[in-house]
């Protein structure tokens, strides 16, 4: 018996890299995974190439539950869409890992408007659009019940993946950053007003610039279902092997 089975989870950027970790460490554990990529570029071009497929034909030859989906996170109808294509496939929503993101390294003094706005959109506006759809999906859910105590586990998760340059900074990436900044702050904010639902909200530091295998996802799985309303799991940087 997995700890996730029965569990279904909706995966941003889930085609490449971190994001694809996420949804085969998700799936070996019994969820059944929304592999959302609309498969553009790490700079956001349009590459016509489809990751979220191969993840999730990857996922389905293994035995689990997937489907693709390849709209991007910066279209606010396409997020709403999505929670409804979880419930629609799969019967109900429980966990979302807003991974989606882009790069546009470059000097503050080089850096255009559209180098701004566009890793702020993918990032830190695609985080907040499903965030909110999921959360209002929760809180609909969660009034057709008997409302859960503050802070009790058993509403929806959130997972979002943040960055110690949201943080602490790095040269050449004052949109990266200001995103990923944007992003520890929703986090705690989404945590403190969706415990009444039950509702946690949580992030995954990542390692930025490095890539994260599934067995260090599928280590880190338990803490997804710790009963904070709000807390970082492990640094893939340092945890596992």
């Amino acid at each position: 018996m997995g700890l996730l089975d029965g569990k279904v989870a909706i995966v941003t950027g889930g085609g490449r890299g971190l994001g694809r970790a996420h949804c085969l460490a998700l799936a070996a554990h019994g969820a059944a995974v929304v592999v959302n990529d609309p498969g553009a570029g790490l700079h956001g071009e349009n590459t016509r190439e489809t990751p979220a497929e191969t993840v999730a034909a990857e996922i389905t030859a293994a035995g689990g539950r997937a489907v693709p989906d390849h709209s991007s996170v910066t279209d606010w109808q396409a997020t709403e869409k999505l929670v409804g294509l979880a419930v629609a496939e799969f019967g109900r929503l429980d966990v979302v890992v807003n991974n989606a993101g882009i790069l546009r390294d470059k000097m503050l003094h080089s850096m255009t408007e559209d180098d701004f706005d566009a890793v702020i959109a993918v990032h830190l506006k695609g985080t907040f659009a499903m965030t909110r759809h999921a959360c209002a999906h929760w809180r609909a859910e969660a009034k057709r019940r008997a409302a859960p105590r503050a802070g009790e586990v058993g509403g929806g998760r959130i997972i979002n993946t943040t960055s110690g340059t949201g943080l602490f900074g790095t040269v050449g990436q004052a949109n990266y950053g200001a995103a990923k900044a944007g992003i520890v702050s929703l986090t705690t904010i989404t945590a403190m007003e969706m415990a009444r639902y039950g509702v946690t909200a949580g992030e995954y530091r990542s390692r930025s610039g490095g890539a994260v295998e599934p067995e260090e996802l599928i280590a880190g799985l338990p803490q997804l279902y710790g009963t904070a309303p709000v807390g970082r799991l492990p640094d893939p940087a340092v945890h596992g092997a």
